[in-house]
């Protein structure tokens, strides 16, 4: 009920919130407090001195304090960090011999002949370090036996990614080489490989990269990733049998569900606590979170004891975070706070907000990004502020740490992304990247077009890492929050759909 006052206040209040040095310089080193630095520095009343002293407690400099920074003082900031270490002599040495080498072999008259004379290590240091114009003297398709050498070199890594950037059609046909059985080469760049060999029609070549990809995978879903895609070549069970078996929850476990007509996991946790409020902490501060966050990374710290602290249904974002981390993500919670507020919505939205919360923040009323995205559902200050336009609202941006407030805001800016995208993929896209950014993955980028290994090819090419994986994740937790709520849903009628092109966008 407090919280629906508050925001019965927030809607007729003009906020003008100011801090001072002191309050911010007393703050916590973290995150949470460069939010407050770039507050500060962003007031007409903070001076240029004040603006020196006061960036030196900053943890990390993002655009935001940087242009804020420079805009109060004119000069651009910097962070004390330690010096590396001096290299040695031999270091040095071996350096400036390396540089010698390469720049002979860059001048050469056959310079692809004399780079494949070297050893895999200084093939790809003097192809790394190489300008553009300098590699177009490297692209040339190359002999099975000298790729799987360049493979065996960990710096073969950047060289791939390069490849791909500049567009270097000869070198690149040698991807469709098998690597060296031992081989440096990492999970992503193996995954990425082995999307490629299927886009040029290689499937005995995919298997081999996806079967070191899922040998090398360091995380579980990375494991089913690569098992998925495995499954799809070959629709051998084994690799159907290692997705249902997966302790993880994804969308390539859910699907592996649908295929052999299964339940759902039954591991989720929907957490059922008792409504008391938790003293000495303010779910709506950033401090109180940063703090806590201290103790939830201190080793020391009983996290068991800790997570008990927090049961109440107040604080059930904070119970079910630390308790999830505690078992290292092995137990799966689902929270489902604030009930007596998006139960008046439809279903579909209901598990809309809940599957973008889950992602965005744990549900952590007070969460702040990185890049400044505030709140549990991590909108950002532009976006707060156009919103709070459109609205008539006067409003500041700590108000969002009021998880009404920022439910209230998230569900109108759902009301926008949605008269555009119907599939909560393509919502999770734009809601990370933008709607511009979703809008140009199916027109000119021609994404999720009916081809080959469709939908599953096309939520691999997204080219925003971050985009990707966070869309993956949002619509793994929209249907399992969906189905809880009692509305029976399969995630692959979902992907079946954005293969089609059935009522999932207004774009096309």
């Amino acid at each position: 009920m407090r919280y629906i006052l508050l925001i019965l206040l927030l809607s007729t209040s003009i906020y003008s919130k100011t801090f001072s040095f002191e309050y911010v310089d007393k703050m916590p080193f973290s995150r949470e407090k460069d939010y407050y630095i770039w507050r500060f520095l962003s007031q007409s009343t903070t001076t240029k001195s004040q603006a020196i002293k006061i960036i030196k407690g900053a943890k990390a400099l993002n655009k935001k304090l940087k242009k804020a920074y420079i805009k109060k003082t004119g000069y651009y900031p910097t962070l004390s960090k330690p010096k590396p270490k001096k290299p040695t002599k031999a270091q040095k040495k071996a350096w400036a011999k390396k540089v010698e080498k390469s720049k002979k072999i860059k001048k050469s008259i056959h310079p692809i002949e004399a780079l494949l004379k070297e050893e895999a290590d200084m093939q790809t240091f003097i192809f790394n370090s190489a300008s553009k114009k300098e590699r177009e003297k490297f692209n040339h398709i190359l002999t099975p036996k000298q790729y799987q050498k360049l493979t065996r070199s960990k710096a073969f890594n950047k060289s791939i990614k390069i490849i791909k950037k500049e567009k270097l059609k000869y070198i690149a046909k040698s991807f469709l080489f098998a690597p060296a059985l031992k081989n440096a080469l990492t999970y992503s760049t193996l995954f990425d490989l082995g999307l490629n060999a299927i886009k040029n029609n290689k499937s005995d070549i995919a298997i081999l990269y996806f079967g070191e990809a899922r040998k090398k995978a360091y995380r579980s879903n990375l494991k089913d990733q690569a098992s998925f895609w495995l499954y799809l070549i070959t629709r051998e069970k084994l690799y159907l049998k290692s997705l249902i078996n997966s302790k993880d929850i994804n969308i390539y476990t859910l699907l592996a569900r649908d295929k052999a007509h299964l339940h759902y996991p039954q591991n989720i946790i929907i957490p059922k606590l008792k409504a008391y409020r938790v003293d000495n902490f303010d779910i709506t501060s950033p401090i109180d979170w940063a703090k806590l966050k201290e103790k939830i990374f201190d080793e020391s710290v009983d996290q068991a004891k800790l997570g008990n602290s927090f049961a109440s249904i107040e604080t059930v974002s904070l119970y079910s975070y630390i308790h999830a981390r505690r078992t290292k993500y092995q137990r799966h919670y689902f929270p489902m706070p604030y009930r007596n507020i998006l139960n008046k919505l439809p279903k579909k939205r209901q598990a809309l907000i809940y599957a973008i919360a889950r992602q965005e923040s744990r549900f952590v009323p007070a969460s702040i990004s990185t890049s400044f995205a505030l709140g549990m559902m991590q909108i950002m200050p532009f976006l707060v502020e156009d919103i709070a336009k459109k609205k008539n609202q006067k409003i500041d941006l700590d108000d969002m740490f009021n998880p009404y407030k920022a439910l209230e805001y998230a569900n109108f800016h759902l009301d926008y992304l949605t008269k555009w995208l119907y599939n909560p993929l393509f919502v999770a896209y734009a809601y990370n990247g933008g709607i511009g950014f979703t809008k140009n993955l199916l027109i000119t980028q021609k994404l999720f077009q009916n081809k080959n290994y469709e939908p599953f090819m096309s939520i691999e090419l997204v080219p925003v890492q971050e985009t990707k994986e966070y869309a993956k994740n949002v619509l793994t937790n929209y249907v399992i929050y969906l189905n809880k709520l009692g509305v029976k849903i399969r995630i692959s009628q979902l992907l079946k759909d954005v293969k089609e092109a059935k009522n999932v966008d207004r774009f096309r």
